[in-house]
Parts: structure tokens; C-alpha cells; sequence
């Protein structure tokens, strides 16, 4: 299937696996890359530049297709050192890389003149055309239904979808609530050129994370997330459990009060202990409402296989079958 982002990036597939904390490790990359989608590197689960270039470095041991590194812009005191991971991807080679989060200005001109394609996250058309003007070479428009930070406006993916396609002139790939072919065939159709996975990939058997991760995210229903931080205007889509109970409950109680302070034993630190450990129970941990569209731990490879064997079907017999009366 060959579309403007399949062409864009030099990937057999136009499924991406975005990137995500704790998860997007060199293993997982790769399996997504030879499996013939986009796997990306997640650059803040490193921290430091020199951590940054070994993971590339692994990632290249295990692939020779393409692969991205996720760089997300967060407010912090003491932030990151973005010019160094820069610098280590421009030297790298990487030849794409995934921005979210805060407006990724700063960086666009050193990744442009390296030849490196930026797609940006967005969860708006607003955000999505400001993407477009400072120069990204795509987004992908994430929607309501996303694990993660769904933004503020509470747009899922059948009215977002078509606003974008209506408004952009960069290519688009969806994001939040994709899983399957059918995801594939209903984002083409209304405007998207590809696809971003997320909480899909984590229950893969390639997947670097504790098998209790999977397990949550394969006995869960599109029931069993919650949103948490609203308060804060910094919504995050979480896989629901006892210390986001917890958070839920001091949300209530101090109501416009509430600080960042207040839920930090609940969103602090918590990742490594979750994923890695697999204490479920640890903290808040994103995942999307597509939990309820997960059942089964293929390896990336045949999960994308069978996304682009449905998605054909749809197209050609059931599709064809319509039009042909």
C-alpha cells in the first residue's frame, strides 16, 4: 500500500509505532521496522545524549530499515538536553524523527538541514496547521480516544480526521484508537495517509515491558481507562487502577487547589517501576480506550500482516463488492 507518508519515509507499510515511555526501546524499533512499519526510539526514556546514541546504536544492530526518534518538548526546571539529542540523531543518521508536546521550533532548522523528516504530534487542526507553517514534514493528528495527552478539546478521531484532511496540506497519519485494518481502512478514508500505534504495540511480544503490562492492557475493556490531571489542563488518558483511584480522589476533594504537588507519589517516577517491574498498581500509566480492541500478544510482524491482510479485504472484496452491486 503506497501512500505520501509510506513514500515520506521509506517504509514498506504506512503504520507507525509512536513513541512511548519505557516502551520505545531499540528492541521495540526494530521489530516494528523489519516488520515493515516505522519504529521509533523513545528519546526522553534515555535522558542523555550519550544514552540516546547507544540505543541508536543497538537499534541499528537489529535493523537496516528506517526507524525514528520520538523527542517531546515538556515544561520542566531543569529540562533535558535537547541540543545534544539533537546533535546525536543529526550524527546518527536518523532519518526521521517524531516531535511532541510543546512547539518544536527550536529544533526544526538543525533536523531540516540535515535532511531528517519531522513528524509533529498534534491533537488539534490549530495545533496541526501551526505544525504545517514552522515547517514540519508531516503530523499525526491525535485524537480523543488516545492513551497518553489527549489535549483539551475532546475531539475523537471521526470528526478530527476529516477537519484535518480538510484543512492540511502536509501529509497526516492517525493517532489514538488504531489497532487493526479496519483502523487502516477508516483513517485512509477519511483523509489520513497512515497510522500511529501506540498502546497496540505494547501488548506485542517484542514489546520490552513486563508481561503484566500486556496482560492489563489484553483484560481490559474501551471501559477501563480514566482521565486524570484535568484540573491541571494537563489531561492524560491512564489505564485505570488503585493509585489513580487515588489521584481521581484527591482531584475531588481539593478541586481548584489542587497542584502538581498533591498527585506526585501518583505520576512521579512511576514508569520504570511499572513497566519494567510490572506493579501495576505503581502509579498512572497512559493507555488508550483501543485496550478494548486488544486481545490476543502477536509479535509485530504478525500483527502488521494481518492489519494489511483485513485492510485489503475491506478494500478490494468488501468495498469492491458494494460498488459492484
Amino acid at each position: 500500500m503506497k501512500t505520501a507518508i509510506t513514500e515520506m519515509f521509506g517504509i514498506e507499510h504506512p503504520i507507525i509505532q509512536g513513541g512511548m515511555h519505557y516502551v520505545g526501546f531499540a528492541e521495540m524499533a526494530a521489530a516494528v521496522s523489519n516488520a515493515g512499519g516505522l519504529g521509533i526510539i523513545t528519546g526522553l526514556t534515555q535522558g542523555t545524549p550519550e544514552k540516546l546514541a547507544n540505543e541508536i546504536a543497538r537499534c541499528k544492530d537489529m535493523t537496516d530499515k528506517p526507524f525514528g526518534v520520538n523527542i517531546t518538548f515538556l515544561p520542566s526546571l531543569t529540562p533535558p538536553d535537547y541540543p545534544g539529542l539533537v546533535k546525536v540523531i543529526i550524527d546518527a543518521g536518523v532519518p526521521v524523527v517524531e516531535t511532541a508536546g510543546r512547539n518544536p521550533a527550536q529544533v526544526l532548522p538543525a533536523l531540516k538541514d540535515a535532511g531528517i523528516k519531522v513528524i509533529h504530534k498534534c491533537t488539534s487542526v490549530r495545533h496541526s496547521l501551526k505544525a504545517q507553517e514552522i515547517g514540519c514534514d508531516a503530523v499525526s493528528v491525535d485524537g480523543f480516544e488516545c492513551g497518553g495527552h489527549p489535549g483539551e478539546d475532546d475531539i475523537p478521531n471521526f470528526i478530527l480526521l476529516p477537519r484535518a484532511a480538510d484543512e492540511l496540506e502536509i501529509p497526516f497519519v492517525s493517532s489514538g484508537g488504531m489497532a487493526d485494518g479496519r483502523s487502516l481502512v477508516a483513517s485512509i478514508a477519511m483523509g489520513a495517509e497512515g497510522m500511529n500505534m501506540g498502546t497496540r504495540f505494547i501488548a506485542t511480544k517484542e514489546a520490552p515491558v513486563h508481561e503484566n503490562v500486556k496482560r492489563a492492557i489484553i483484560e481490559a475493556s474501551e471501559l477501563d481507562t480514566r482521565l486524570v490531571m484535568r484540573p491541571l489542563r494537563n489531561t492524560e488518558r491512564v489505564m485505570n487502577n488503585a493509585a489513580v483511584e487515588r489521584l481521581l480522589e484527591k482531584e475531588k476533594e481539593l478541586g481548584d487547589a489542587l497542584t502538581i504537588q498533591d498527585i506526585l507519589p501518583e505520576v512521579a517516577g512511576v514508569y520504570p517501576s511499572i513497566m519494567m517491574e510490572g506493579d501495576m498498581d505503581k502509579g498512572a500509566w497512559s493507555c488508550g480506550m483501543v485496550a478494548g480492541l486488544i486481545d490476543d500478544i502477536p509479535t509485530c510482524q504478525e500483527l502488521i500482516d494481518r492489519i494489511m491482510t483485513q485492510a485489503e479485504d475491506i478494500i478490494r472484496k468488501r468495498m469492491g463488492a458494494m460498488l459492484d452491486g
